[in-house]
């Protein structure tokens, strides 16, 4: 058994009680952990009513958007113009289509026709 007799109990207790006050001494105190508390707790309130005003915008403008779309669920019909497509069985002119230019790419190709190894070390394909 490790410890066995009362003075070696005694001398543990000693020691435990020493380590403890040693440790009670060197100890900041607490002060650094309380000041990264507050500053953490001050950054999050501040997180928090940025986030909570973003809610309050949004909120204000699903509000909005709902006023509109009642609006215009309730306004009269638009005056009825020509139809978009021609009626059924009637031929589809393209002649008032204008034709749309067409753009050249301006982006290179990534292979470039010559044929590179690893980290460009050479051709990986000789040997």
């Amino acid at each position: 058994m490790l410890f066995s007799t009362p003075t070696q109990y005694a001398v543990l207790a000693l020691l435990f009680v020493g380590g403890w006050l040693l440790g009670l001494a060197s100890h900041p105190g607490g002060r650094k952990w309380r000041e990264r508390y507050t500053a953490e707790r001050d950054a999050h309130a501040t997180v928090r009513k940025e986030h909570d005003a973003r809610l309050d915008a949004a909120n204000a403008r699903i509000a909005e958007l709902e006023r509109e779309n009642n609006r215009l669920a309730h306004a009269a019909p638009a005056a009825t113009a020509a139809p978009i497509a021609p009626a059924a069985g009637a031929p589809i002119s393209t002649a008032h289509v204008p034709p749309r230019p067409v753009a050249a790419s301006a982006a290179r190709p990534a292979f470039g026709g010559e044929r590179r190894g690893w980290f460009d070390f050479g051709d990986r394909t000789r040997r």
